[in-house]
């Protein structure tokens, strides 16, 4: 039976897995080996004679390098948690965080609650959470990183130094009132990254979206930094010889955004990546950024493109954050009953009849209209179906069901015993489809990104982005092309390491460092995602489990093995760009 272990008499290796299809990352077709591991890096891979200490018969099933997500942000449970969950659930072996120029240091005593409401706000992460969960035990970034690698864990964490944090740091209140930082702030600020990047920082992260304000509703106070003070401060890397860039911003004036970044790059020499993505106000923009793209890459500039292979979207549920009756007068009283009682009462008709005429008179909050697109809306289903139809829409069934579509939603939310979730992609599926991120990804100049695991508590779960990529895009999608597994996995193995200068990981092959997957490629099935109360202060987040993850390994241990933790914590923090290995490293 394939997936079987056995442990035998230690001698050459360590662990074998005997009998895979090897996946090496290389976008190269898939075959079968046996591989063999030592000291935590793949020692050889073909025919393995010899025995190890334990050897795993991989037969029938996918091995692959451990995943590389690019786009994290557990600068806060990497602080507090020895599993990075949900992420390493899904084949991550390596996160970097600090993206979108957030995070927690360097900070200063009396700016904490400042940087604690801006990652509330931007990143869905409840204040009582970080006030909790943050030791606050650093305030320079390499005494944040010092505390994150004391601590160990199940995957390996690299970081980056955020922008907002260190403008707050640096300017204080002028910071976040958008005030224009003054040469001696740049220079400070520029000394800062350098510091921080001589310290293992993989890079410098920031903003320029107005969709990222604090819980008050203020504005990042990175939106209106100047391009001298973006090219000072990516400057310092170009000093330090390493380093890269990420930014996220709304293209506002797409024109003279995208020559900025290119003058940047121009003048710092370090590689930058981007976020994009389809939005419905301006769904062709995305096409525009592409054509950039490419001219940058005839110039010789690295610029690459994060972009992801299904929508963002917001789940909507009695159990999460957010549905469309929460705020309507006669369901407020109903709120915070336990779920079991709640769905009793709204299944009366009584009940029913009063929310959905309050909903239908507009008695609902400013913010919660947004989310009211029901047209737009989608029972997720489980398994969850990310690309479904218009004529699978809430409103569309409801027309065909003769009931309004707030009724329709309604009746969807009392599903499954309360626990059915709602979802509203907005960000890639402005056209009811995903040939957008077809399109996106298979540019050459794009990378796989924008998970945010850690981030988007309880409306977003994106963080299983590598398990969709493999169940959808290699197997099961049926509106569209399918892409070659070993391209999906390359995607995110190889490319995605190479993107931020890991060249010691990503491929399968002698001398990388052994983090790998064993997957069952037939029984990969993502669960709907449901509220889990394992947060400091009790509070709850999104979580989505997985099936068919047979083993997962980091460094040379495994860590997981049918879904469940082994209790390992190979997992180390990452300082810096790592060098490939050399050739002759097996001998």
């Amino acid at each position: 039976m394939f997936g079987q272990e056995s442990e035998v008499a230690a001698d050459q290796w360590d662990l074998i897995i005997r009998n895979g299809t090897i996946v090496d990352g290389t976008g190269e077709e898939p075959y079968t080996a046996d591989l063999a591991i030592r000291d935590g890096v793949i020692a050889a891979i073909g025919e393995i004679t010899g025995s190890a200490a334990r050897e795993i018969d991989a037969e029938g099933l996918l091995v692959t390098p451990g995943f590389v997500d690019i786009h994290t942000h557990y600068d806060g449970q990497a602080t507090w948690d020895e599993q990075m969950t949900p992420s390493s659930w899904h084949g991550v072996t390596t996160a970097v965080m600090g993206n979108c120029g957030v995070g927690f240091a360097p900070c200063k005593k009396e700016d904490q609650d400042r940087l604690v409401e801006l990652m509330e706000g931007i990143e869905d992460i409840p204040g009582i959470v970080l006030t909790e969960g943050l030791s606050w035990d650093w305030e320079t970034f390499p005494e944040f990183m010092d505390a994150v690698a004391a601590r160990p864990r199940d995957i390996d964490l690299a970081a980056q130094v955020p922008h907002a944090a260190m403008r707050v740091y640096v300017m204080g209140e002028r910071a976040t009132k958008l005030e224009p930082a003054n040469d001696d702030d740049i220079a400070r600020m520029a000394e800062l990254a350098g510091e921080a990047v001589k310290a293992g920082a993989l890079g410098f992260s920031t903003s320029r979206t107005i969709n990222h304000r604090t819980k008050k509703g203020d504005p990042t106070p990175t939106l209106k930094a100047t391009e001298a003070e973006l090219t000072g401060i990516a400057n310092a890397l170009k000093d330090a010889g390493t380093g890269v860039l990420q930014f996220v911003t709304d293209f506002r004036d797409p024109e003279e955004e995208l020559a900025m970044l290119q003058r940047i790059v121009t003048a710092s020499g370090r590689p930058l990546s981007v976020s994009l993505a389809q939005a419905d106000k301006v769904p062709h923009l995305w096409r525009q950024v592409l054509d950039w793209l490419t001219e940058a890459e005839k110039q010789g500039l690295k610029i690459l493109a994060q972009v992801a292979g299904r929508p963002v979207g917001i789940m909507m549920g009695l159990n999460v954050t957010l549905h469309p009756f929460r705020t309507c007068p006669r369901y407020k009283p109903l709120a915070h009953i336990p779920l079991a009682e709640r769905v009793a009462e709204l299944k009366k008709p009584e009940v029913k009849a009063a929310i959905l005429e309050d909903f239908a008179n507009g008695l609902y909050s400013r913010e919660i209209a947004d989310f009211t697109r029901l047209d737009k809306t989608f029972l997720l289903g489980n398994p969850p179906d990310y690309e479904q139809p218009a004529e699978q829409s809430i409103a569309a069934r409801a027309e065909r069901a003769g009931v309004s579509a707030a009724e329709q939603a309604y009746d969807c939310l009392l599903e499954d015993d309360g626990h059915a979730l709602l979802y509203l992609p907005f960000l890639n599926y402005a056209d009811f489809n995903l040939e957008p991120s077809l399109e996106m990804m298979t540019h050459p100049a794009t990378v796989l990104g924008l998970g945010d695991g850690g981030a988007h508590l309880g409306l977003i779960c994106d963080a299983s982005f590598s398990t969709h990529m493999l169940t959808h895009w290699t197997r099961d999608r049926t509106r569209g092309d399918k892409l070659p597994v070993e391209t999906v996995v390359k995607w995110h193995t190889n490319d995605t390491a190479q993107a931020v200068g890991l060249q010691d990981r990503g491929l399968l092959a002698a001398g990388y460092k052994a983090d790998i997957n064993i997957i069952d490629h037939d029984a990969l099935r993502l669960h709907s995602p449901e509220m889990v109360r394992d947060l400091p202060a009790d509070s709850g987040r999104l979580l989505q489990r997985v099936d068919g993850y047979r083993y997962t390994i980091v460094s040379g241990q495994v860590t997981y093995r049918d879904g469940e933790w082994t209790g390992a914590k190979p997992g180390q923090l990452v300082r810096g760009a790592q060098p490939a290995p050399q050739m002759d490293a097996a001998e």
